[in-house]
């Protein structure tokens, strides 16, 4: 059996929650994350769902070591790299990417699109300008630009397409994990279904695993082989995607699928709800 890409056991992150406005003390503690334990096989995509605030986007950050954990472990290729610092854990930055949520928000409108994308290997992967901007026209036509498109800067670009810049970032390093943190939200529900197929597409192509953050249950079910359900910092439920939506076993991933909209559920789903809200009553 293959060892997963991802290891994540017993995590958790607690913030201190400071008053006082010349001498601030510490007056408790906020549990953002509560010893959650899941894996992520190479490539899979494994969807992290639930309201806001329920630690989702925490997670996320613990796992790409943009965050420090309170306690628990975090593997990477058989490594543990929750205590690794400097130049060895940057070798597995360069394995971990991160789509972010606002595609307005995420890219600097002063860079061309071609120092966006090309920026990460000024970082993890030193080589020459031209191997770089051929580096950078690859990858955009990859994501469905074009290597016309470097010379161009952000706000020229639609929504759907600056989310395409954000992902060919994430992938220029060639990454075996992309962290995908709300990545359509901000986006038209026509150019969602865009994006989340040319994320899937490139997981075929590619390989990469996905973590996918999302509140939306819908979303979740198009793009994710299994789905983790968290609630106050714990998750509640982990299971396979279908096996989720026709049987879930936690009462609040039950409430979660009976709130969708009805054409999101799909018939098969609300009859299969319908039979166990029968059988508990």
């Amino acid at each position: 059996m293959t060892a997963p890409l991802l290891e994540v056991e017993n995590l958790s992150r607690r913030f201190a929650i400071r008053r006082g406005l010349f001498v601030t003390r510490t007056v408790g503690h906020l549990q953002a994350v509560n010893d959650i334990s899941f894996t992520l096989a190479r490539g899979e995509t494994l969807g992290l769902v639930g309201e806001s605030g329920s630690g989702k986007s925490t997670t996320a950050r613990l796992v790409l070591r943009l965050l420090e954990p309170s306690s628990g472990s975090i593997r990477f290729d058989g490594t543990d790299i929750t205590a690794l610092g400097g130049a060895a854990l940057r070798s597995f930055r360069r394995r971990m990417q991160i789509v972010f949520q606002d595609p307005f928000a995420s890219l600097n409108p002063r860079q061309t699109v071609g120092a966006i994308v090309g920026e990460p290997l000024l970082l993890h992967r030193p080589e020459s300008a031209r191997e770089r901007n051929e580096r950078v026209a690859e990858i955009l036509s990859l994501v469905g630009l074009s290597a016309e498109h470097a010379a161009r800067y952000p706000h020229e670009f639609s929504g759907g397409q600056r989310q395409r810049i954000g992902i060919a970032r994430a992938l220029v390093t060639e990454p075996d994990l992309i962290v995908c943190d709300e990545p359509v939200s901000a986006l038209d529900v026509s150019i969602q279904a865009q994006v989340l197929n040319l994320l899937r597409d490139l997981q075929q192509r590619l390989g990469i695993s996905y973590l996918f953050i999302t509140h939306d249950l819908a979303v979740v079910r198009h793009i994710a082989d299994r789905v983790a359900v968290m609630r106050q910092g714990r998750i509640v439920e982990l299971a396979e995607t279908e096996t989720l939506f026709m049987a879930p076993s936690s009462p609040y991933t039950r409430r979660l699928i009976e709130a969708m909209p009805a054409t999101a559920i799909g018939p098969s789903v609300q009859r299969r709800l319908s039979l166990l809200s029968a059988a508990r009553s």
